[in-house]
């Protein structure tokens, strides 16, 4: 029996993202704050899924805790076949840097260094080497070529958006997650960076996992998780931006 297939199967199988009876809560006592209780999601590899709930919902920890950034207070969570609950802080950041890519809203590009040094940064802090033709590939794909010698301040906010894309997905990590990436964005260059994010799972294969409070950007998913309370309150397979807002409002979101 060829045990190498069998474990080869039994990973290509395993979800991206799972999150098996998470509860996180912040605090003890009468002040204590549950952020997310008992949620339980599995987010398939090669999907896009976006987040969404009211203020206060628990996405953002939903996210935390499922990109190990945080640790439940009690239940699981596993990135593919790897439980992220049992590891140490040593091999969380090992696994972050290595098979994680992170979009937040703030760009967080280092001024001094170059669109290339800045997505080659990952690697370096990795201790990992860099693969001069994949760099030059990622480059291509997030639409960089010609700035790869420019600092970030002679960039626009979109550009800049691009590398820390470009950044995210150096390590050719198991989930890019996305944390309001385009909240900082005009509409116009919002609409090109989702379709970025888009093109990452129907040309490639990524798996993308984002918070968002914007209907239009969720309805570039393929799946719409929704929050409530620290609960799933429901999701949607086919989502639009009219179906996501009359949902939200439905949760209260927009009262």
């Amino acid at each position: 029996m060829n045990t190498f297939a069998m474990d080869t199967d039994r990973i290509a199988l395993a979800p991206a993202v799972r999150l098996a009876a998470v509860t996180k809560t912040y605090g003890r006592g009468p002040r204590a704050v549950r952020a997310l209780d008992e949620v339980s999601a599995s987010i398939p590899r090669g999907s896009f899924t976006a987040v969404m709930g009211p203020s206060g919902s628990g996405k953002s920890t939903f996210l935390h805790c499922a990109a190990g950034l945080d640790t439940p207070t009690s239940g699981t969570s596993h990135l593919g076949d790897t439980e992220l609950t049992g590891l140490n802080e040593t091999r969380l950041t090992q696994l972050r840097r290595s098979r994680v890519g992170f979009v937040f809203q703030a760009f967080n590009l280092v001024p001094a260094l170059t669109v290339r040094q800045n997505i080659a940064l990952p690697l370096r802090l990795a201790k990992q080497r860099l693969d001069p033709a994949w760099l030059e590939e990622i480059l291509r794909r997030v639409g960089l070529t010609g700035r790869a010698d420019h600092r970030p301040a002679e960039l626009s906010g979109g550009q800049q958006q691009r590398v820390a894309i470009a950044r995210a997905l150096i390590t050719r990590p198991d989930v890019v997650f996305g944390d309001e990436p385009t909240g900082a964005l005009d509409t116009v260059t919002a609409k090109e960076i989702l379709g970025l994010l888009r093109g990452c799972v129907d040309d490639t294969g990524q798996t993308v996992v984002m918070v968002t409070h914007d209907p239009v950007a969720a309805s570039y998913a393929d799946t719409v998780l929704y929050l409530a309370d620290g609960r799933i309150a429901g999701r949607d397979d086919e989502p639009t931006a009219e179906r996501v807002a009359e949902r939200m409002t439905h949760l209260g979101a927009w009262s």
